[in-house]
């Protein structure tokens, strides 16, 4: 069976019609998907920024609430720090917390004031060299409680010598430094 030339060109036609109406379709449900896809990213966009926002506001806030307490804080502290320094009030707090903890005060020294900076805040400093002598764990309960025991004030160094004979009384070198706000 031989075709006719007419054939052959209708034939022809009818495959091409169909290949193009194939990737017709097909470019079709592309741009569908495409549009789909595109929807797709915009809304996952505008969430993404909303809940950028939303942990920045958060972040701020909770931000803003740490600055607040620590600006309480800060207050507070200064407002401890204008009590002026006495000597006599320091060394009667040293000879309370000794008297606690079972120790003997042997002598106590203290520097002229002199000012520095605790922090950004200019403070007056007092420095004090404290000797006790005791039991080693009285002595070491005595500088924890000292350390304690000053609002403003500090332990800088502790020596504790322990005497090679067991019926001496260990004792302790204690330096220590506290604060106060010029302005107090």
């Amino acid at each position: 069976m031989k075709l006719s030339r007419t054939s052959w060109l209708i034939l022809t036609a009818g495959v091409f019609v169909v290949a193009f109406a194939s990737l017709g379709i097909a470019h079709a449900q592309q741009l569908q998907e495409q549009a789909r896809l595109d929807d797709n990213l915009a809304i996952a966009q505008r969430r993404l920024t909303k809940l950028e926002l939303r942990q920045l506001t958060l972040q701020k806030m909770e931000t803003e609430k740490q600055l607040a307490q620590i600006r309480s804080q800060l207050e507070t502290v200064q407002d401890k720090m204008r009590h002026p320094i006495s000597s006599i009030q320091e060394t009667d707090t040293i000879f309370n917390i000794a008297e606690a903890c079972q120790v003997t005060v042997t002598d106590i020294s203290s520097s002229d004031m002199s000012s520095d900076q605790l922090g950004n805040i200019n403070c007056s400093v007092l420095t004090l060299t404290v000797r006790v002598n005791g039991e080693v764990t009285d002595l070491i309960n005595f500088i924890i409680k000292l350390n304690n025991g000053f609002t403003t004030g500090t332990v800088k160094s502790a020596d504790i010598d322990i005497p090679q004979e067991a019926e001496e009384s260990a004792s302790a070198n204690i330096r220590m430094v506290v604060y106060s706000h010029p302005e107090g």
